[in-house]
């Protein structure tokens, strides 16, 4: 793709889910549904855990972090297609694309990792029930959260940087109902093999990684029990 195909982008149109006019109220109401039972849940969780002093663990510890990633990505991008589900052109602009990239990207990661956190915390509390609570101590609890958080704002980082990168688009409709890494990519008119290598190489270190933790945890959880 040559240079002069190139065009600066200053708002992306996202096409959503569906443009048939009567499924708009049925696909609100689904997606306010479902939103609306999320924050519940989610927003209800957190602060239950922190008044109930039963539940100072650190399982709930992890817990109270993933529900709350959980209600951070999901607003992210529900409250983007509510909105857009009765807007006529479904526009966002440059800007808020990538933010919406970057923070979904973000606590999608941080959820993946926490979810490998939580089965090593299972594996020492059946494991090693009696050094449980030295193990899991608030300091190296804190440290795992932490560290998931950090791991995944260093990886979405990456992909926003060369997203920034890039020179230009073919065009500035987006065949998806959010900012998300691929149909970017497939916009692009400049060479997004780099992107596309370290796109690959981060999920799948990422998906391997948390898979290996979990996968070995119930392992000797199931071990144990046996």
């Amino acid at each position: 793709m040559t240079e002069k195909n190139c065009t600066t982008v200053t708002e992306f149109i996202l096409l959503g889910l569906s443009d048939v006019p009567e499924l708009r109220v049925p696909l609100f109401l689904v997606f306010l549904l479902i939103y609306g039972v999320t924050v519940l849940v989610n927003l209800g969780m957190i602060p239950l855990i922190q008044l109930s002093s039963h539940l100072h663990t650190p399982m709930y510890f992890f817990l109270s972090h993933l529900s709350f990633v959980d209600f951070c990505y999901s607003t992210i991008i529900v409250s983007k297609i509510l909105a857009n589900i009765f807007s006529k052109d479904k526009v966002i602009s440059f800007q808020g694309c990538m933010v919406q990239f970057y923070l979904f990207c973000n606590y999608a990661i941080t959820e993946v990792f926490l979810l490998a956190v939580m089965a090593y915390d299972c594996f020492v509390a059946i494991c090693n029930p009696l050094l449980y609570m030295v193990i899991t101590s608030q300091k190296l609890c804190a440290e795992l959260v932490s560290g998931c958080y950090l791991s995944a704002s260093v990886s979405a980082l990456i992909h926003l940087c060369l997203t920034l990168d890039m020179p230009g688009y073919k065009s500035n409709v987006i065949n998806h109902f959010f900012c998300d890494l691929p149909p970017l990519l497939n916009l692009a008119c400049s060479d997004v093999t780099v992107n596309e290598v370290l796109l690959f190489i981060v999920v799948n270190f990422n998906e391997v990684i948390t898979i290996i933790i979990i996968l070995t945890s119930y392992l000797f959880i199931l071990i144990t029990i046996l």
